[in-house]
């Protein structure tokens, strides 16, 4: 329990402190790192599946539904990297908080929708109440937070597909970052004939950390796959609001971004309604271990 704890922690805050990691590359452009992340990623990944010589998950990809499934995952992880690194670069860190705030509750309505759970009345709330804070931000401070909304549902949709999928976590990735590991490579070396890609152009820090976007991505997912095998859901999703939480204070404090009063009321009522959330899930689990099932 103790090392699921830690390993989970590890993970969230891996993920909260990226805005830092994406801001030292910020002069290479949101889509080239987001190639370099999958081409990396493939490769970091076929190293450790290679180190634990397990190639056997391979031969559920013949089927066409799961090569499907992930080819659809890789073009919505595609489709939230991008976002992600471009807001992180242009500014929006704190929006990209408020994306991840939102996501749990996405999740609750996704399951809600599509895998046909029960939904409880503080569940019901919690949504209710984060849709009267994105649409108290998009009336107050003026624009829709589409951001915050793209990575939210597009996580969602991620993590929906990926509960379904055949594969496990690392085995999935390697996949995801497989398929699109020969197109990206291909732009990639057509970038650097070309004179246009940054790699080994922009400085030997900078082209250490693309170099490096491959652990990056695959370590706080694998911690993340190790912690969530050791302890309980709820514990999960307590831990889970570390990542937001550290994007949010790096945002303000660390690169002192725009947060007028109008818009800390908005996080206040999503903020408010991740408490109900929470506090509901915990009486939900409590009540579960004392009442035996019959």
């Amino acid at each position: 329990m103790k090392k699921g704890v830690i390993y989970a922690f590890g993970a969230y805050l891996l993920w909260g402190l990226l805005p830092i990691y994406w801001k030292q590359i910020q002069s290479v452009l949101p889509y080239e790192i987001v190639l370099h992340r999958m081409a990396w990623s493939f490769v970091f990944c076929v190293l450790l599946v290679s180190i634990r010589h397990n190639w056997q998950w391979l031969g559920k990809l013949r089927k066409p539904l799961t090569l499907a499934t992930f080819f659809t995952t890789a073009s919505i992880i595609g489709i939230n990297w991008f976002t992600y690194i471009w807001a992180v670069n242009s500014g929006f860190i704190v929006e990209t908080s408020l994306g991840y705030f939102i996501n749990p509750l996405v999740n609750v309505l996704f399951g809600v929708t599509f895998l046909k759970e029960k939904l409880r009345i503080g569940q019901l709330l919690s949504i209710l109440l984060t849709a009267a804070g994105v649409l108290y931000l998009t009336v107050h401070y003026g624009r829709f937070p589409w951001i915050a909304l793209i990575l939210a549902f597009s996580f969602a949709i991620y993590g929906l597909l990926r509960k379904t999928a055949a594969l496990g976590s690392l085995e999935g990735l390697t996949t995801e970052s497989g398929i699109y590991f020969i197109p990206a490579l291909a732009f990639l070396i057509y970038m650097q004939f070309h004179g246009s890609g940054a790699f080994g152009h922009c400085g030997l820090l900078q082209t250490l950390l693309l170099l490096l976007t491959g652990l990056v991505t695959a370590l706080p997912l694998l911690l993340f796959a190790a912690g969530a095998r050791r302890i309980t859901m709820t514990s999960l999703g307590i831990l889970q609001y570390i990542a937001p939480t550290c994007q949010f204070l790096i945002g303000v404090f660390i690169y002192h971004e725009n947060f007028p009063a109008s818009r800390f009321t908005g996080f206040l009522i999503i903020w408010f309604a991740l408490v109900v959330y929470t506090l509901e899930s915990l009486w939900s689990r409590r009540k579960q271990d004392v009442i035996p099932d019959l």
